[in-house]
């Protein structure tokens, strides 16, 4: 907060001491502390006191503060670890929204990484989550080129990391965002196997160890990005979040086990760019890629080998889901009353699963949806890559000469006039 203000303190950090004190009986010392990162700007900084050697520095992601941290948190600091939890929002009077990381100066993060190791002279491990990515690696650059012997800093801990600059429409090539090519700290990744982010791994590492990054990698099974704190978690995700304070302590003892290697960090020019302050307007597109579909050649889930090729002559709509995907959950009724609508014109659609076993498809379409066109089974995830899929869902509507000509991601009410109209066109054709 800005420092005329820094009597009044942040309201959601006075709601959580109080639900801490009222509701959750612990041992630890708590106090909220008002840290000065420079003469204008004051961030307000819950900090839960343990004994150990580790000190987490939490960065709240684009989610924002959840409740469910506080029990990740008291699991912690009886392990011995401190944990800071600073709120950049506030610091800056900005939304919760992802757009709002952008807009926190690198400054803010490296001097809160000084503050405390100044203050305690512990081991500084900054851990966030999502979009939370872009300002922690910016801040922890930073404090690196003004420290280059520390050995305060032992490296990261990235849940759900977001390490590129946008999703893009299909066809579009995916950017990473630059901070990736000049970060070379440890880096330890926890990344749930249900997730878009899964599939990014063979391009995100590889990038991050190419910039001199030690990088480890816990894939979580079973589970959705931000599954400690959805509130639509499944019984599995419930359990797995259970287990999160100790696959953090693991991962900071690995971090904090590595040895010391100093690392150059070579000076770059940031180059402001455009930064999106709403919602990217989706909708059924024109397709701006390559209209010559990538091969589609799977196992259908009642056995039958099916080849996009063989299908010219018709209309496709080809749609990337998981049964674990809300946004596909819900537009695929809609996707199957069209395909009702339109199938003796000559339109097909062609389901492809990412890689769930048949048992728990099988089940999802008993007891959730029900649909009649042919599922297809990417075990491998071989045709999701092939394909460019960036998020879930995903779908291409392909013309009777097999070119691609529209495409989406997200969910979409297939029955919207606007959408009907141009798969009418297309069968015209």
């Amino acid at each position: 907060m800005k420092t005329h203000h820094s009597q009044k303190i942040n309201y959601y950090l006075v709601l959580t001491l109080l639900i801490l004190c009222f509701n959750a009986p612990f041992s630890f010392a708590t106090e909220i502390r008002s840290l000065a990162i420079d003469n204008e700007t004051e961030v307000e900084t819950i900090i839960y006191k343990a004994k150990g050697n580790t000190l987490f520095l939490w960065l709240y992601s684009e989610a924002g503060p959840q409740k469910a941290e506080e029990k990740i948190v008291q699991q912690l600091v009886k392990s011995h670890i401190e944990v800071w939890r600073v709120d950049l929002f506030s610091a800056h009077f900005l939304p919760i929204a992802s757009s709002s990381m952008d807009r926190i100066p690198d400054t803010d993060f490296s001097r809160l990484i000084e503050i405390a190791h100044q203050q305690t002279g512990k081991k500084i491990i900054p851990v966030t989550t999502g979009r939370g990515t872009l300002p922690l690696l910016k801040g922890t650059r930073l404090w690196q080129s003004k420290h280059p012997n520390s050995k305060a800093l032992p490296g990261v801990i990235l849940m759900s990391p977001k390490f590129y600059i946008e999703t893009p429409d299909p066809g579009i090539k995916a950017s990473l965002l630059p901070i990736v090519k000049q970060t070379n700290l440890p880096i330890f990744i926890l990344q749930p196997k249900k997730s878009p982010w899964y599939w990014k791994l063979d391009k995100t590492v590889p990038a991050l160890e190419k910039s001199g990054s030690d990088v480890f990698v816990k894939r979580i099974k079973n589970v959705r990005d931000r599954y400690y704190f959805r509130p639509d978690a499944t019984e599995i995700e419930k359990q797995k979040a259970e287990q999160l304070p100790h696959t953090l302590k693991q991962a900071a003892r690995v971090l904090v086990a590595m040895p010391y290697v100093k690392r150059h960090v070579v000076a770059v020019k940031n180059t402001p760019r455009k930064i999106q302050t709403g919602k990217k307007e989706r909708g059924l597109k024109a397709f701006k890629g390559n209209p010559t579909p990538p091969a589609l050649k799977l196992l259908s889930l009642d056995k039958k080998i099916i080849d996009l090729k063989n299908l010219k002559g018709q209309v496709v709509l080809v749609n990337f889901w998981a049964s674990w995907c809300p946004p596909c959950v819900h537009e695929m009724p809609s996707m199957q009353r069209i395909q009702n609508r339109f199938s003796a014109k000559g339109f097909t659609i062609l389901g492809v699963n990412m890689a769930e076993d048949e048992k728990t498809i099988q089940q999802f379409l008993k007891t959730k949806v029900n649909v009649q066109f042919p599922i297809l089974l990417d075990h491998d995830g071989a045709a999701l890559k092939s394909w460019g899929v960036f998020a879930f869902p995903t779908s291409y509507v392909i013309d009777k000469k097999g070119k691609i000509r529209y495409a989406i991601f997200g969910g979409v009410d297939w029955e919207k006039e606007s959408i009907i109209n141009k798969i009418k066109i297309l069968l015209n054709e």
